[in-house]
This record gives C-alpha cells, sequence and structure tokens, in this order.
C-alpha cells in the first residue's frame, strides 16, 4: 500500500476535487450552510446617485447652476401693504395663488440660488399642498397655518420649517406694520431642513421657442380683488411685472418678472376651511388638464397642461401637441380660475 506521500500530483488532486464535491453536497443538502446573497437594501426615501444622475441643465430653470442643491419653497405676502417684496427675483419659479377675498399670494421655489432674505413671510394655503408633492420633499416656509389645515400640513410630504418650528430663522424688520414685516433667513431655514430633496423633474421642457405664437407686448391677469400685468421688455430680455396696474418692484432694486410667464387657467371652488372673519379659503385644482398662455420672447402661445396625479409634473404641449418649450431663466406660473366665476 502506498502513503498519501506516494501519491503524487494526480493524486492530490483527486483529493481536492473530491472535497470540493463532498462541498458541493454539503451545501445542497443544508439550506443553513448555504452561501447567502445580501438583500436589496432598503429605500431610504433619496434615490441613489445612479438611479437619478443629476440633470444637465436645471430642471427648473434650464440653466446649468445649482443642479444638487436643495428645493425650498416659501410662501410671501402678495398684496400692496407688502411691497416692494425681497428675494423674489432670486427665486427659480415664483406661483401666484388666489387667496380669501380675491387677493394673491406668491409661492416662491429656490434651488439654483438663496436670496440673503425673503418676505414679507405669510401664512400657509392648501392649494400649496397640492403642488408641492410634484417637487419630492422639499423644504417649506410659511408663517403658520390655520388650525383644521395643521394635520394636513403634517401628513404632507414637505419639511415643515414654518416660524413655530424654525423661529431663529425669522425676524422682522423695515417699518411695515404687522404682519407685513416679517422676514427669513434662507440659508438658516435649509439647516433647519437638512435632508430637503434636491431638484427634479416637474415637467417643464426649456429651448427654443416653438413655431408660431402671436407677438404680444403685455398681457393681465386678473382675480376678484387682485390683478397682476407683465410687459416683455426687449432690452431685458423678460416679461416686467405689475402689480394692480403699478411697476411691481423689488426691495433689493428694479422690477420683478421672469423669461417665462405661465397662465395656467385652473378651476377654483371653496375649500373647507376658512379665515376668522368667515371668508372661505379658494381650492385650486392643479391635477387634470386645462388650458394656458404661455409668454417668452415677446409672444404668447396657447397652450395644454396636464398633470396626472400629485406626486407627478405639470407638462405643457403646444396647440398642435409638441412640448411647450420655456425661455431658461426664472418661471412665473399665474393660477387663474377657469369655469364659473369664483365669490369667496
Amino acid at each position: 500500500m502506498r502513503s498519501a506521500r506516494d501519491t503524487g500530483a494526480g493524486g492530490r488532486a483527486a483529493a481536492v476535487l473530491g472535497a470540493l464535491v463532498l462541498g458541493a453536497g454539503l451545501v445542497s443538502c443544508s439550506d443553513s450552510d448555504a452561501p447567502r446573497t445580501a438583500p436589496p437594501p432598503r429605500s431610504t426615501g433619496t434615490p441613489s446617485p445612479s438611479a437619478t444622475p443629476t440633470p444637465a441643465t436645471h430642471p427648473f430653470t434650464g440653466e446649468r447652476k445649482g443642479l444638487d442643491n436643495p428645493v425650498l419653497a416659501v410662501k410671501i405676502e402678495n398684496t400692496r401693504p407688502a411691497l416692494p417684496q425681497s428675494g423674489v427675483k432670486a427665486a427659480d419659479i415664483v406661483y401666484v395663488e388666489q387667496v380669501e377675498g380675491g387677493e394673491t399670494r406668491l409661492m416662491a421655489v429656490y434651488s439654483t440660488e438663496l436670496p440673503k432674505r425673503v418676505g414679507p413671510v405669510r401664512s400657509a394655503r392648501i392649494s400649496d399642498l397640492h403642488i408641492l408633492p410634484q417637487f419630492g420633499r422639499p423644504a417649506f416656509a410659511f408663517s403658520g397655518v390655520q388650525s383644521k389645515m395643521k394635520k394636513h400640513v403634517r401628513k404632507a410630504p414637505v419639511y415643515d420649517i414654518s416660524q413655530e418650528n424654525a423661529g431663529n430663522a425669522y425676524f422682522r424688520a423695515g417699518g411695515k406694520p404687522i404682519p407685513y414685516n416679517l422676514y427669513a433667513d434662507p440659508k438658516v431655514l435649509l439647516k433647519r431642513a437638512p435632508k430637503a430633496g434636491g431638484p427634479r423633474d416637474i415637467g417643464f421642457r426649456f429651448g427654443d421657442a416653438p413655431a408660431g405664437g402671436k407677438a404680444t407686448r403685455s398681457f393681465t391677469a386678473r382675480w376678484p380683488s387682485a390683478s397682476m400685468g407683465f410687459t416683455w421688455s426687449k432690452k431685458q430680455k423678460r416679461w416686467l411685472a405689475s402689480f394692480g396696474g403699478s411697476p411691481d418692484r423689488a426691495a433689493e432694486g428694479g422690477r420683478l418678472g421672469g423669461q417665462t410667464v405661465v397662465i395656467q387657467y385652473a378651476k377654483t371652488t371653496r375649500s373647507k376651511f376658512h379665515d376668522f372673519l368667515g371668508s372661505y379659503t379658494p381650492l385650486i385644482h392643479t391635477t387634470g388638464t386645462g388650458r394656458a398662455l404661455v409668454l417668452r420672447d415677446g409672444k404668447s402661445y396657447r397652450a395644454k397642461w396636464s398633470r396626472s396625479s400629485e406626486k407627478k409634473g405639470t407638462t405643457f404641449t403646444t396647440a398642435e401637441g409638441e412640448p411647450m418649450t420655456f425661455a431658461r431663466g426664472q418661471v412665473w406660473v399665474v393660477l387663474v380660475n377657469d369655469g364659473k366665476p369664483y365669490t369667496p
């Protein structure tokens, strides 16, 4: 009989092969001993970089800056005692919404840059909570909310950095009376919402102007107790805003206005909420479909808007069904009642 030493290379190879076969048999016979594949990671609510690559241009402005910055939305007063407003010039998107009494209020959305201060900051409305889900989970700054609406704010996909939760970011300044003198520091606001989501596709498309369009010098949007006008400035290559027939100036100097102004006609009804005077809050229906008028490059384009759900963005198409492209830069979305006249 030969010893194991006498088996040589062939014997050693056979021994190794036998061990591998035996090991394989043990694996197949015992699930508990089998090597396991690591389970997929649980979702943290933030897409991985590979799943959501950084866009080449900012989805809010079509420009190449601020691509990874968080999103901040701020409610701003838009009545004559509040003028001139601070920080609106720096916003990527400015929404104009009807509120009680037929007046309007702004919701400014920031990502590419932050102003030194923003305001006068005012309270939130139910329509905000229907607009904001398309942004993912942004930071949302406001000065208060009706008591019956608080539970809706808690359930909304936003980081609540209201005056109640981020008091050190707010301050009173200037000679205006309360409530028109409350301002906030956007950098401090975002420190209170470190997990605020970054920019995502909300349906806007930017590029050269589509064919057609009607040469337009100005347009005025109207509500029961307010009006805002937009006049094309060839020199500045943007639409200059007016409020109630007077130039709408910024506290930092110059006129407010944007490269693109979207007049979005949306059904407006009475919500279940009302202010302390008994005036009911309008509810602006921003899902579904409707008509729009898009102002860019000194022309107006008849368009259609569509938003299938609150988590989806709002797309705009031309009368021919092609994407309605916006001019690069600040976008104003002016929400005007479409349908029967709404009386607050």
